[in-house]
Parts: C-alpha cells; structure tokens; sequence
C-alpha cells in the first residue's frame, strides 16, 4: 500500500523540482531577453527586427519541442516503473525526431523575408529580421537537442544542472553581444547579425556542455552508445505523443505571432512596445512554465507507480501554487509598468516616450490575463504528465486560432481600440483554453487514470 503525501509534502516536492525549472526557464529567457534590451540600446529598428526574426524563430522551435517534451512524461513514467531501457530508448529517438525537423524547418527560416513581406511587414525590416534568420536559423538543430536532454535530466530529477548550464548560457550570451552588436574589443559592429551569432555560439556550447554531463553523470543509460542506430518502436512512441505538444505549442505561440503580425500593421512604436511587453509578461509566464514542468514529471512519476490519490493531490497543489503566482504578477504589472517598459530603450531614445506610452497599455492587459495563462499551461503540464496530449491539441487550435485570433482582429482593427485590442483578444483565447482543458484533466484524465491506478 502506497503511503499517501500530504499537501505540505507534495508542496514541499514540487518546490524541490521546480524551482531550478523555472530558474532555467528565466534564464533560458533571458537569453531572448537580454537579445531585446541590447538591441532596444542599439536602434529602434533592430529591436523591431528581433522581434519579427526572433518570434518566427521561437514559433518554430517551439513547435519541434514537441518531442523533447514528450521524452519528460515518458522518461518518469518509465524510470517509476523501473524500465531503465525505456529511458534510454525514447530519449535516443527524442533527439531523432529533434534533428529531423530542425532539418525540415531550416530552408524556411533561411528565405524568411518573402514571407515577411507578404504578411505585410515593413521592407526594411523584413529584410533586417531575414538577416537575423539566416543565422540564428542553425540555432535550431542545437537548441532542440538541448530541450531534449534537458526534459532527460528533469524527469530523473537532475535539476540543478540545468539551471546552472543555463544561468552560464546567460552570461556567454550578454559578452558575445555585447562583442558583435556594437562592435567592442575589436569585434566588427553587426547590429541584429551580432545577436544571431551569440544566440547559435550559447546554444551550440549548451549542447556540448549538457552532452558532457550526460555522459559522465548517467552512465547507466548509455545515451550515447549506438546512438547513430534507428529504434522504430520506441521513435513510433515519441513521435504519437510528441507531435500533438507540437502542434499545441505552434497553436499558442502562433496566437502571440499573430499578435506581432498585427502589431506590426500598426507601425513601427506599437510593434517594439508590444515586443518589449512581451518580454515582460514571458518572464513572468517562465515561473509558471516551470511549475509545469515539475506538475509533468510528478504526475507521470505517479502515472508510473499507479498512484491515483497522489496524481489528484499534487495537481491541486501545483494550481494553488500557480495562481499565487500569476496575483503577483497581477499587481506588478498594475503598479509597475513605465519602470519595466524604460528598462529595454535608451534614455537619450527619441522615441522612448513613445514606446512607454503604448507599452504601459499592453502591460495592463497582459495583467488581465495571468490567471488564465497559468490555468491553460499548468492543465497542458498535468495532462501530459498522464499522456494525454491529443484532446488537448484540438482544445488548443479551437481556443487560440479559431476564438483568440479572430478576437484580437475584431477588438484592435474593427472596434479600434489598436494594440490593447489585440492583446485582450489574446487574454480570451486563453481564458477558452484555461477552462476547457481544466475541465478536460479533472472531468477525464483525473477520473480515468485514477480509477484505473487505483
């Protein structure tokens, strides 16, 4: 018979697992982030194309973090119930599918700049973001191969070091920058093209560093021993649960590039304003993306061990824990928004003014929308950790594109209410998204799984 944690227990596991997730997700980030602060001190207009290059960047990367993520719930499923080859097996064809897409997805973010112009965005930084591409593109191949060594690690629980490595990551990325943006110690000055380059060097030195640990740290799963060999059973078994998180995650990250696209259409201001919110908000939605993470691996650590009251009980904790979080974040954004927008520009910036005007807007409401944004990611944590992910892409596409798109045009262009339009149509989308798939872990995935782990 199982002994049963009580709340302060699992509170007190999932802190344990999560909290060097989420301080690898807020460094992860700021990578990005520190991207759109340097080039926000260098012009206006490099900012405006990281935004466009480094969106379109994310959209696809996220979207081939499908099968990494999957290797989180299938790596603790299978470590709970002592299936050491399964560990070794569907890690191995996580990074399969991994390389071949970024394979796949590479020519297009190496021509990216027909499909900004034709998507109706400025020419000249069109042409500036597919100059950031053509570079920061091959940053794929590596990036994934992270994700899925880092979703290996987290699911034994080795959480630490994927924090470390990515705090590392941070400061690599700020010097190479702060190198090849502005052109210091004797370094050519390339505006965005510096940016690309530290971006493809940090992921590329992450891998290799992440690898190495690997290797030496966890020499009982052989990651690496034949791993050149296809095992078709086991990549069958990722590729089933890894493409619905796919497409889910293009589904909500698509509804934010959207949100750009349109941004866009207003000018040049609205499009770095909405970019320098954007950055905000992510930092914060980083803490919950954590909190996530630990709710995929404890649940399917449980799925694992069969233990039903556990899979309920933990779910409940880490949802309190996420809505503390997002009325934080609620009444940081309501109190603090000039002194966070002033943060990614130069004092001396003749449109600073400007930009903190829209951004201040944009901040108020993203407040809106943080208890539905943690709702929407901890239920997609919860019901992957049970293996269940492909429900909740259909929830995902439905809520995101078929209501939050069409919203956003409606309130920002149809009633003119501009950027805070397209933003609250974004906070509708994933309120839909928040209920829904709530309502799909507790009305289904809770009920079935527990009555049959017992």
């Amino acid at each position: 018979m199982q002994h049963a944690l009580t709340y302060r227990q699992h509170a007190r596991a999932t802190l344990w697992l999560g909290l060097p997730l989420i301080g690898s997700h807020v460094a992860q980030f700021a990578i990005t982030l520190t991207d759109a602060a340097m080039l926000g001190w260098y012009s206006v207009d490099a900012l405006a194309a990281e935004v466009l290059g480094g969106t379109t960047f994310f959209v696809f990367f996220i979207m081939g973090s499908g099968f990494a993520w999957a290797v989180m719930p299938m790596v603790a499923s299978a470590q709970a119930a002592g299936q050491e080859a399964q560990v070794r097996r569907v890690t191995r064809m996580g990074a399969w599918a991994s390389v071949l897409y970024a394979l796949a997805v590479l020519p297009v973010l190496f021509w990216s700049g027909p499909v900004f112009r034709a998507l109706g965005q400025d020419p000249e930084i069109s042409a500036l973001a597919e100059d950031y591409l053509r570079i920061a593109g091959f940053a794929t191949l590596p990036a994934l191969l992270v994700m899925v060594l880092k979703s290996y690690l987290a699911a034994l629980e080795r959480t630490q070091v994927v924090l470390w490595v990515t705090v590392a990551a941070v400061g690599l990325n700020i010097v190479v920058n702060y190198a090849l943006i502005f052109g210091h110690w004797g370094f050519p000055e390339m505006g965005v093209q510096g940016a690309a380059i530290a971006s493809l060097s940090v992921n590329i030195a992450s891998f290799v560093v992440l690898a190495v640990y690997v290797a030496f740290a966890t020499p009982e799963h052989t990651l690496f021993q034949n791993v050149w060999r296809p095992d078709w059973e086991a990549f069958g078994r990722v590729f089933r649960l890894g493409w619905p998180i796919g497409i889910t995650n293009l589904a909500e990250v698509g509804l934010f590039a959207a949100s750009t696209a349109m941004m866009g259409w207003l000018g040049k201001l609205p499009l770095a304003a909405h970019g320098i919110a954007m950055q905000v908000a992510s930092v914060m939605f980083m803490v919950h993306l954590g909190l996530s993470n630990a709710a995929t691996v404890r649940a399917g650590q449980a799925f694992g061990r069969g233990d039903g009251p556990g899979l309920r009980a933990g779910a409940l904790v880490v949802l309190v824990m996420s809505g503390v979080v997002a009325l934080v974040t609620v009444a940081i954004f309501l109190i603090f928004p000039e002194p966070l927008i002033g943060l990614f520009m130069s004092p001396s910036e003749p449109n600073r003014a400007g930009v903190i005007a829209v951004g201040t807007g944009l901040l108020a409401a993203a407040a809106l929308f943080q208890l539905v944004d943690a709702g929407q990611v901890m239920a997609l944590g919860l019901l992957r950790g049970v293996h269940d992910t492909r429900v909740p892409m259909i929830i995902a596409a439905i809520s995101y594109w078929g209501i939050g798109v069409p919203v956003s045009y409606l309130m920002g262009f149809t009633l003119g209410w501009g950027g805070v339009g397209i933003w609250l149509g974004l906070a509708v989308g994933l309120a839909f998204a928040a209920v829904f798939m709530l309502a799909r872990f507790w009305g289904w995935s809770a009920r079935n799984v527990a009555a049959r782990m017992g």
